[in-house]
């Protein structure tokens, strides 16, 4: 059964998937509440410099020299930026935009003058190919097992220790950095261990699945769960869960219309997150549409409770507090007007009686505290 599960080709294509999407998922959600999820995407097109640079000295296309000039140069990209963002001569966004098209821009550069030879593309660091991942295998415990499986494997057990390790501490970091540091957490130094773990998972990920499907899966899970709660434990399973959603369902789509299996997992957290975005229980848009709803409607009832007090046992009582009434006079729509009577019939304010809209006792006591106000 082990044997039949490493030969099969959609298994590894689905294990790779799954162990990208829970390695970033699980840095990125600390990244999205810290606000530096876009140091993601710098890092990822900067540290083709880093590999470039490391070939050049080394000539090695892979290995832990790749992996460590990788991570420095993913290091190299947050020192810049945050130098540059401190001189307050330019905001954050901004100097994530000069650091990292300047870093790739050189990486590219040396690659076309002194790589043309070597297998080092750009369109393979930006796109990869998850498709081809079973092709290159090693034996391991008698059974042959794609490269990127282990290494990834190896990275995600990394990217868990750090994170349980430093539960707590992670924790308070991201929400409150000024705490963390007099507490003596050293926010700083996590910031930049948790960077530099983001840097290795990147060129761990590269020739699996290219650098545009890790940053979606950095980014886009973590984002979609923070819509779906504020609790941290859960909006980070959460974020695992829709980063495996999108590779499962990316791989049977692709499978289905023929296209790519990178590109469609990666549109995948794209339509999870449009999903939450819309139907998020407090927050989605259609949830925040009732919640507008719902406060017009109590500010109508107010509004109805207050014009009623004003003109009952009066001469104008029989003009007023009619619904024509809110309509001419309060210019309100025939809907609004319908609504707001009916909301406050429901809550128990007011009655008709006699024809006219009238105050009950509920409805009186409120209409006395607004006035009160």
């Amino acid at each position: 059964m082990i044997a039949a599960f490493f030969d099969s080709i959609p298994a590894m294509i689905l294990l790779t998937g799954a162990l990208v999407g829970t390695s970033a998922a699980l840095l990125g959600s600390f990244l999205v509440l810290r606000g530096n999820s876009m140091l993601t995407d710098a890092i990822s097109h900067s540290i083709v410099f880093g590999i470039i640079l490391v070939w050049l000295l080394t000539r090695e296309t892979s290995g832990p020299a790749q992996v460590i000039g990788a991570a420095l140069t993913g290091i190299l990209t947050v020192v810049l930026t945050e130098l540059l963002a401190r001189s307050q001569l330019v905001r954050m966004d901004a100097a994530i935009g000069l650091v990292f098209p300047a870093l790739f821009a050189a990486g590219v550069l040396l690659i076309s003058l002194h790589a043309r030879d070597v297998h080092i593309h750009v369109e393979s660091v930006l796109l990869g190919e998850i498709g081809f991942v079973w092709l290159n295998t090693i034996a391991l415990g008698g059974h042959e097992i794609p490269v990127a499986v282990i290494t990834l494997a190896s990275v995600l057990a990394i990217n868990l220790g750090f994170v349980l390790a430093f539960w707590k501490e992670l924790k308070l970091a991201s929400f409150d950095p000024g705490l963390a540091a007099a507490l003596g957490f050293l926010p700083g130094a996590l910031h930049y261990a948790l960077l530099s773990l983001t840097s290795i998972t990147a060129v761990a990920s590269f020739e699996a699945v290219g650098a545009v499907l890790f940053i979606a899966f950095v980014i886009v899970p973590p984002a979609t769960a923070y819509l779906l709660t504020r609790r941290l434990w859960l909006m980070v399973l959460l974020a695992i869960a829709i980063a495996l959603a999108a590779c499962i369902t990316g791989y049977l789509l692709a499978e289905a219309w023929d296209v790519s299996i990178g590109g469609m997992m990666a549109s995948m957290t794209g339509v999870w997150f449009t999903l939450a975005l819309l139907f998020a229980p407090e927050r989605g848009l259609f949830a925040q549409a009732l919640a507008a709803r719902q406060a017009r409607l109590e500010h109508d009832c107010r509004a109805l409770v207050a014009h009623l007090f004003t003109h009952q046992r009066t001469d104008r009582a029989a003009e007023e507090n009619t619904r024509s009434a809110l309509i001419t006079h309060l210019r309100w729509s025939e809907t609004r007007a319908r609504d707001a009577i009916l909301r406050a019939q429901d809550q128990g304010l007011i009655e008709r009686r006699d024809g006219l809209l009238a105050l009950r006792p509920k409805g009186s006591a409120e209409a006395e505290a607004i006035f009160k106000r």
